[in-house]
């Protein structure tokens, strides 16, 4: 979203960094925890990747409807509010028996994510804003950071005994702390723009080009540990480093494209042809290893997407953030259904060849973009 410069006072960066922080570090743990909650709900990939759709289907209209105008009542504010929330929605799903039980869970925890995701978002770019200098790409870095703690200390913590329901609860407990922090800080945030999405050829094009590269991201971050223990039946501590070393990868390459000055455009081409061949090594792995090299890969790869899609947005105007960050979402949380999905038609190897085909697709269009 797009922050009009004013007069008031920023918002500390503290908070607004630490609520992407906690943001990533659920969802790092809910990956790596993935196989314990389908064993305890006694659900296919199938119905799995279904379930996992109704955070898609909950975060878009709390992201459209519901968390622009929280953020226009309370300011800086509405990232405390958030978190309060999304603190009890982390614990939801890993209390969850039954696949109705999931679906609920799971869409709490959308609504809860869409709306942590806006206001967060606001903040970073109203800091932006009024100082004129650059955080969003380090605030994306330490959610990807969080992604990596998150799912390797819930690896070790499953591979120590702890049930799934006391890892995201303890997650929902520094998600709490986090909202107490940010409710400390009472600087205003102004206002999304509420003209409405303006689907402008040049923003429809790289909104897709970034929708598409987070279906790759999505769909490898929620899906990696899964396919690890059963595609190559890996251990809870190694399943748990996919999306740890995925989540690693991003942060590396987020923190590295803070200080680059190469084009955006060719940020965008390189990364999806290097996230295409980290994806397709994924595919044909024969170990764990092999697997583990092609999800870093892939972090590498879409790692400055949404910094890059986000950024090209707002120079464009306040609708066009809107519109990209909107299917930028819907990419991200669309990635995890669709390699349910397709796993649950063939396996879980042929859907990590269609993100690879979906990533190459992704560097040809950002190649081709006006």
């Amino acid at each position: 979203m797009v922050i009009e410069r004013d007069a008031g006072r920023a918002p500390r960066r503290a908070p607004t960094l630490a609520a992407f922080l906690a943001l990533g570090l659920f969802w790092g743990a809910w990956a790596s925890v993935l196989p314990s909650v389908q064993r305890a709900t006694h659900v296919s990939k199938g119905a799995l990747g279904l379930a996992l759709l109704c955070v898609t289907l909950a975060a878009i209209p709390a992201m459209l409807f519901g968390a622009g105008r929280l953020v226009d009542r309370f300011g800086v504010r509405a990232v405390a509010i958030a978190c309060g929330a999304f603190a009890v929605a982390a614990a939801l799903p890993g209390l969850a028996t039954s696949l109705p039980a999931l679906v609920l869970a799971l869409a709490a925890a959308g609504v809860a994510t869409g709306t942590l995701d806006v206001a967060m978002n606001a903040a970073a770019g109203r800091i932006e804003a009024l100082s004129g200098k650059r955080l969003m790409p380090l605030a994306h870095g330490l959610y990807s950071t969080g992604v990596m703690a998150g799912a390797i200390g819930a690896g070790i913590a499953r591979g120590a005994g702890a049930p799934r329901e006391a890892i995201l609860a303890t997650v929902g407990v520094v998600v709490a702390l986090v909202g107490v922090l940010a409710a400390t800080d009472g600087a205003p945030v102004t206002a999304p723009d509420a003209q409405g999405l303006r689907f402008a050829r040049a923003l429809l094009v790289i909104g897709l080009v970034g929708a598409a590269a987070f279906v790759v991201e999505g769909g490898i971050e929620n899906w990696s540990a899964l396919f690890l223990d059963r595609q190559l039946h890996a251990s809870a501590v190694v399943s748990g480093l996919g999306p740890g070393l995925f989540g690693a990868s991003m942060a590396a390459g987020r923190f590295w494209g803070q200080t680059t000055r190469r084009s955006d455009r060719l940020l965008l081409v390189a990364g999806g042809a290097v996230a295409a061949v980290g994806c397709a090594v994924a595919a044909a792995a024969p170990s764990s290893p092999v697997a583990l090299a092609g999800f870093v890969l892939g972090g590498l790869g879409v790692s400055l997407n949404a910094p890059i899609v986000f950024g090209a947005g707002g120079r464009r105007s306040a609708s066009g953030v809107a519109t990209v960050t909107t299917l930028g979402y819907v990419g991200l949380l669309a990635g995890p259904p669709l390699v349910g999905g397709i796993a649950q038609a063939s396996s879980l190897r042929v859907s990590f060849a269609a993100l690879a085909a979906v990533a190459a697709a992704a560097a040809v269009a950002a190649r081709l973009r006006a």
